[in-house]
């Protein structure tokens, strides 16, 4: 990460990550920086409601702070096309740059871990180059799948991967075959592509599914009783081998 040379101060970008959905599970020095940050930045959707503030209000509230910062909400088209997310982007990049010229921290939530399947790498990309940027990292959602699941994700010589519902049903396969463990994020429109190659690969009896970790709504089950259907955006898989080193 670069830092940039000005005459005058110029404010610090900050990635913090909120977790899974837990407000209990934001680290101290999160709460602490979007408590104290004059700026806080987020996703949301058309509505402008948003699933990292809604986490971050929420631990402020069980702390017993509060929060006078001005916002930045950044809508973000759910559609796969890259075309309007990049634009969505550069506009709360755009508007991200003009508080941090001004000499404002501007502290941008992501949900799990910032640097892991995280928005903010994104506004990272396009301001990392102008401005000091530093990372809070937050617990990932597969950490959260594992523990929701009390299932140690790997153990001695096992290899883990982590692949997405967005890879080809070849490289899901690969995956699964090659790996003792197995994370599969971003499961929601792919479940039946992913279920299909899990019975593929003789997997689907080591499969978990949840769905909406570490909220209230969470669910877990074993994948082969799934329905075979598309479901939520915040959904994945965790296959781990059924005969483990002891």
């Amino acid at each position: 990460m670069s830092n940039a040379t000005a005459t005058s101060r110029t404010g610090c970008f900050y990635g913090v990550g909120v977790g899974p959905g837990d407000p209990e599970l934001l680290t101290l020095k999160a709460l602490r920086l979007i408590k104290d940050s004059a700026v806080v930045s987020y996703l949301s959707n058309a509505e402008g409601h948003s699933q990292a503030w809604g986490i971050a209000s929420g631990a402020l509230e069980l702390s017993g702070a509060s929060c006078d910062a001005k916002h930045i909400s950044v809508p973000m088209p759910m559609v796969i096309q890259r075309d309007p997310a990049n634009a969505a982007y550069d506009t709360g990049a755009a508007e991200i740059r003009e508080c941090l010229a001004a000499g404002q921290d501007v502290v941008f939530l992501c949900e799990g871990d910032p640097l892991f399947f995280g928005s903010f790498s994104y506004l990272l990309e396009r301001l990392e180059n102008e401005f000091t940027c530093k990372v809070v990292p937050g617990i990932s959602s597969v950490n959260a799948a594992a523990s929701a699941l009390a299932l140690p994700l790997t153990m001695q010589q096992e290899s883990f991967a982590v692949v997405s519902g967005r890879h080809t049903d070849e490289q899901l396969a690969e995956a699964l075959t090659d790996h003792d463990s197995v994370v599969i994020m971003k499961a929601g429109m792919a479940r039946p592509r992913i279920l299909a190659q899990l019975e593929a690969t003789g997997r689907l009896h080591e499969a978990r599914y949840l769905e909406y970790i570490g909220r209230e709504n969470q669910q877990t089950m074993p994948a082969a009783e799934l329905v075979n259907e598309a479901g939520p955006y915040f959904s994945l898989f965790v296959v781990v081998r059924e005969n483990r080193p002891s």
